[in-house]
C-alpha cells in the first residue's frame, strides 16, 4: 500500500509515524484530566466514564465507538473523540498528514452547553467588545466573555502589537468572530458560532477549500510563526495546523494544547 502513496504524503506519512513513536498517545483519563482542567470554572470532575459540570449537569464521554471512521468523527463526535488526534505547539516539521486535523471534531452538546445556542440568542448575550489591536487597527470587536476568552483575546492583542510590522500586518484587519453558521464540510456548528474563534487577515490566508480539490491537499501557509506562537501561549489552536487547513483560523481549545504537553 505504501507503494502506491504520491510522495509527498509518503513524506507526510513518515513524519507522522517518527511523531506517535516520539510521544506515546495520551491515555483517555489523561486526555479527561486535561479537559477538566482546561475549564475550572465549568466542569467539576470525570470519573473517566462520564463527564460532571459544576451545575451539575453529566454527560457521557463517550459513545462505545473509538474506531469510528475520519468522517463520522467530523459529524457525530463523542467527547472523548473530540480530544483526538493530538495538537502540537511550535513549529510545523512537516505539512499536516492526511486527515490529521486536531480541533476539528467538536461535541456540539458539549459546546452549547459551555457557550449557549447562538441560534438561540444565548451567546450574543454574552458577548463583550475588546479593541484589536488598539496602535495598528484600533476597531472594536466583540468576543465571548465565557472562560475569559476576551481578556486571552486583549492579551494575545497586545502581545502582536509588539512584533515588526511585517509581521504584525497579518493580524488585521481580522475576518470575523461571531458567525452562528455551521462548518461548510461538517454541517456542525463551527467554533465562530460559539464567539470563541477569530479569522485574521484574509489577504494572508490560505483555506483548503479555496483550492482546486486533489488528493493529497497540498498545503498552504502565509501565517507568520511569531503570530501562531502568541496564540498557542493563551490556549488558541490554530487552523494552519489541519490537514483541512484554515490557516487564518484561532479557535480557543486550551484543553488540546494542555493534553499535547510534554
Amino acid at each position: 500500500m505504501l507503494r502506491s502513496l504520491p510522495r509527498s504524503g509518503f513524506v507526510s506519512l513518515l513524519f507522522t509515524l517518527a511523531a506517535l513513536q516520539a510521544a506515546p498517545a495520551a491515555s483517555p483519563s489523561e486526555l479527561l484530566d486535561a479537559l477538566v482542567a482546561a475549564y475550572p470554572d465549568a466542569l467539576a470532575r470525570h470519573d473517566g466514564e462520564k463527564l460532571t459540570w459544576r451545575d451539575g449537569t453529566v454527560m457521557a464521554v463517550s459513545d462505545g465507538r473509538p474506531d469510528k471512521p475520519f468522517r463520522e468523527r467530523l459529524t457525530n463526535p463523542s467527547i472523548l473523540d473530540q480530544m483526538t488526534p493530538p495538537y502540537r505547539t511550535g513549529r510545523l516539521a512537516a505539512p499536516p498528514a492526511l486527515n490529521d486535523d486536531p480541533g476539528r471534531f467538536r461535541n456540539e452538546a458539549f459546546f452549547k452547553k459551555m457557550y449557549g445556542d447562538c441560534t438561540k440568542g444565548e451567546v450574543q448575550a454574552r458577548m463583550v467588545p475588546i479593541v484589536w489591536l488598539p496602535k495598528s487597527w484600533g476597531k472594536k470587536v466583540s468576543v465571548t466573555s465565557v472562560n475569559g476568552i476576551a481578556d486571552k483575546l486583549k492579551a494575545v492583542s497586545d502581545e502582536i502589537e509588539t512584533l515588526p510590522p511585517a509581521i504584525r500586518k497579518a493580524a488585521f484587519p481580522i475576518a470575523g468572530v461571531l458567525a452562528c453558521r455551521p462548518v461548510a464540510d461538517t454541517g456542525k456548528m463551527s467554533m465562530h458560532g460559539y464567539g470563541a474563534a477569530i479569522d485574521l487577515n484574509l489577504e494572508v490566508s490560505d483555506y483548503w477549500l479555496w483550492t482546486k480539490k486533489t488528493d493529497p491537499i497540498p498545503y498552504k501557509n502565509r501565517m507568520p510563526q511569531e503570530i501562531v506562537d502568541v496564540f498557542e501561549r493563551h490556549g488558541f489552536v490554530w487552523g494552519g495546523k489541519w490537514y483541512h487547513y484554515d490557516t487564518m483560523h484561532f479557535e480557543y481549545r486550551p484543553e488540546l494544547i494542555r493534553s499535547g504537553a510534554k
